[in-house]
Formats: C-alpha cells, sequence, structure tokens
C-alpha cells in the first residue's frame, strides 16, 4: 500500500516531471537556521557557558550605563564645568579601572577568595571607620558615608559589601552543621555584620544597609538556615528599619510622602515629593519608544541625580519601553547565570559567596528601579554597574570579577581553559614569521 504521504507531511506533494509526487522538504534556509539554532544551544552545554554568559552581560551594562551617564549629566556637567563630557570621563576612567580590577580578580584562583576573606573584612571595617574620622569622613545627604583623602574619595560601605560576602560565607561554610543552633549562627555571622552592616547603619546610610541585609538573608537561604529564623531576624531587621525612619525627618517625609502623597500642582510637589515626581514625568514622556538618545527633558535641570540614583529614569524617557526592557533582561541574564553557576559548583564557600554577590547586584537593581516607578519610598541606592559613581562601578566589577573566577572553576572549565590556550599556542606556532634583516 502506498503511503499518503499528503497526511504525513501536512502539504500537498510537489509534482514530478513524469506525473508522480514526492514527499515535502524543508526549505534549504529552515534546515540551516534550524543547525544555526542547535549550535547555540549547544555553547550553553560548554564547561565556560557561564564565564562568557556573565562577561558579556558585564560588559553590556557598562557600555549602556557609559552611553546613558553621558547623555544625562551632558547638561550638569557643561554648567558646572564647561564640558559636557566631564562627568563621562570620570565614570569611562573608573570603568577601565574597574575593567582592569575584573581581570585581575578573576585570574586569582577560587580557593584563594577563602582566605582573602577574613583580611578583606578587616580592612573594610578599618576603611568604614574613616568616615567617623573628622576631616576624613564627609556628609552627603544626611549619610555619612563618603571619605576624603586628598585628591582621592569614595564610598568605603562599596568594599564592605564585597567583604561581607566572603566573610559571611566563610563563617556559614564553618558551621555549615551547627547552623540550626542560634547561638552558633549569631556567633558565626556577628563579626562580620557588626563590621559592615553596623558600621553602615551608624553612617545613617539607610539604603546600603538595606541591600547588605539582602544579601545576608540570601546567603542565610543558600545555607539551609532554618526558615524560623528568617522569621525572628526579619522581624528584628523591620523594627530596627522603622526607628531608624521615624528617628529622622528627611526619611520619614520621604516614607510619608510615598504613602500619602498625591500633589499635583507645581506648589505642592516642592520639597521631597520633587524627585519621585520628576522621575515619573521623565518615564511617562518617553512613552513606548523614547524621545531619542540625548532628547530627554528632564535632564535640564528638572530631575536631580538624573544620571546617578535616577538613571532609569531617563533610560525609559530617551529609550522608551524597549531601553528599560533591554536593562531587565540584562540583570535577568544575569541572574540565570549566577543560578547556573550555584548549581554547577560544588563548594559550598563557593556556592554561598555567588548567591551573596547576586543578591548585591540585582537586589539593588530591584531596589533602585522599584523607588524610580514609585513602588518604593526614595531611598539613595545606584542602578549597579549603570549609574554614575567611581566606587560604586569598581566594586561592582570587582564582585563580577570573583564570580568569574568562581566560574572558571567550575567542573570541566579549568580542562577547556587549558584545552583552548593550547589551541591558541599551536595557532600561534604556525604563523609565518618575518625573516630578520642581515645587518
Amino acid at each position: 500500500m502506498a503511503l499518503n504521504t499528503t497526511a504525513r507531511t501536512g502539504a500537498r506533494p510537489a509534482a514530478r516531471p513524469d506525473g508522480s509526487r514526492e514527499a515535502w522538504r524543508r526549505p534549504a534556509w529552515l534546515e540551516t537556521t534550524g543547525e544555526w539554532a542547535r549550535d547555540r544551544l549547544r555553547l550553553l552545554d560548554s564547561p565556560l557557558a557561564t564565564h562568557h554568559v556573565l562577561l558579556a552581560t558585564t560588559a553590556l551594562l557598562v557600555v549602556i550605563g557609559l552611553v546613558m551617564v553621558l547623555s544625562s549629566s551632558s547638561v550638569e556637567s557643561l554648567q558646572d564645568n564647561g564640558s559636557q563630557f566631564t562627568y563621562f570621563k570620570k565614570q569611562a576612567t573608573f570603568a577601565v579601572l574597574g575593567g582592569a580590577v575584573l581581570v585581575v580578580a578573576s585570574r586569582v584562583p577560587a580557593a584563594a577568595w577563602r582566605r582573602l576573606a577574613l583580611p578583606a573584612l578587616l580592612g573594610a571595617a578599618l576603611l568604614q571607620l574613616l568616615v567617623f574620622v573628622p576631616g576624613v569622613g564627609i556628609a552627603v545627604g544626611g549619610n555619612r558615608n563618603w571619605i576624603e583623602l586628598g585628591p582621592i574619595s569614595g564610598q568605603p560601605s562599596e568594599a564592605a559589601k564585597v567583604a561581607l560576602v566572603l566573610a559571611c560565607a566563610l563563617a556559614l561554610t564553618r558551621k555549615y552543621d551547627r547552623l540550626h543552633e542560634p547561638s552558633q549562627l549569631i556567633g558565626a555571622l556577628l563579626p562580620s555584620v557588626a563590621a559592615t552592616v553596623g558600621l553602615v547603619l551608624l553612617a545613617r546610610d539607610l539604603g546600603t544597609a538595606m541591600v547588605m541585609m539582602f544579601m545576608v538573608a540570601a546567603m542565610l537561604w543558600t545555607a539551609g538556615v532554618p526558615v524560623k529564623f528568617f522569621a525572628l531576624t526579619g522581624g528584628a531587621a523591620a523594627l530596627l528599619a522603622t526607628a531608624l525612619v521615624v528617628t529622622s525627618d528627611n526619611r520619614m517625609r520621604r516614607v510619608e510622602d510615598w504613602l500619602f502623597g498625591s500633589a499635583t500642582s507645581g506648589v505642592e510637589i516642592q520639597g521631597a515629593r520633587w524627585q519621585p515626581v520628576q522621575g515619573q514625568y521623565a518615564l511617562a514622556s518617553g512613552g513606548w519608544w523614547g524621545l531619542g538618545l540625548g532628547a530627554s527633558r528632564e535632564k535640564w535641570q528638572w530631575l536631580p541625580e538624573a544620571h546617578n540614583d535616577y538613571i532609569f529614569a531617563i533610560i525609559g524617557e530617551e529609550l522608551g519601553l524597549p531601553g528599560t526592557l533591554v536593562v531587565l533582561v540584562l540583570f535577568a541574564v544575569l541572574a540565570l547565570a549566577a543560578l547556573r553557576l550555584v548549581r554547577r559548583s560544588a563548594d559550598l564557600f563557593t556556592k554561598i559567596a555567588v548567591t551573596g554577590f547576586a543578591a548585591w547586584m540585582l537586589g539593588q537593581a530591584c531596589l533602585n528601579i522599584g523607588v524610580v516607578l514609585g513602588v518604593l519610598p526614595v531611598i539613595g541606592v545606584p542602578l549597579p554597574l549603570i549609574s554614575y559613581g567611581g566606587t560604586a562601578l569598581v566594586a561592582g566589577l570587582l564582585g563580577v570579577g570573583i564570580l568569574l573566577s568562581f566560574a572558571r572553576a567550575e567542573p570541566g572549565a579549568p580542562e577547556a581553559l587549558r584545552a583552548r590556550e593550547s589551541v591558541v599556542a599551536r595557532s600561534l606556532a604556525v604563523l609565518p614569521r618575518r625573516p630578520r634583516r642581515s645587518r
């Protein structure tokens, strides 16, 4: 019996010159596209896939940040410095410095970060103590979170985030078998939390402290701490945050405005409501497709911190919904790469540390974007790898460099790296050499 090719393939067979018919075949372009897609999916099975995805995603975020810093800061930079490129040049310089830090950190053996955890914690605590030294510490926006030593200035709390991740990962790894005991858990975390989160809270930087507490909570979850401890510590953190808000007039005005503010007139929105309203104006005026790169209206002295905490609003105003979605997708890819690294790593210290770094980047990004959208009250935290700020950018790239170091230690990754290096060496060896000229 002849097969019914029409029913089997779902298409009418093509006629041959002799009148017979043959089964339908896929077009050549469809076969080529399918093979290309399968080849791309096979790359995800490579032991170096996590390394490459992390590196590419980070590079894209930094490039987007540089472009948007140039666009959002051009007016303010021209007014303050006589050149629209001043802030951009500073950010680009720190991007190059951070790139060098990333490369060095990625080449450090993964096991070495365990030994560097305690020295990093001690150094971060000493730097954080400098904010309380008269003439060295600087108060900005009511928070004493900056230090200035001659021409060098920065936020030591950014370095403290890196130290907190490494120190907590080391402590939780050492006490892993006894984390169900409250005394052991508190004893393991108290030194690192007091040296970082405690000092940041004393400097009245609630936004950074909230990011740090989220990092600690994520690492505790990965370490398998019982859920009942999250209820206790979460309640204590909520009470502490409430006390810090109530005792600060500035924070109290921000929270009240977030909860009850509904001002619409130009006079009513003067004050604490001004910045979030202008941020929402920026997103609304951008519409679906944006006004175009460089065409922002809010950066003309309307939106405070347009190139820093509210740079996401300028992205939405100039690049529209596609621009904001690109940023969100890149952070989502960063999260998936970190999740893959956690699942594929065999070392507990690596799993916990990767969770901490991912919680830092993603938690701070969610906090920043939530503030810009008006979902959260105004909290001064930058958008990681994008907002203007040299210390934050270098520290963020250091964190990514450590993640790359862990990715290079994934099962099968060292062998793949050695094989790739040998291929490159053989390729260089067969290259024709220019003959030397006789003197």
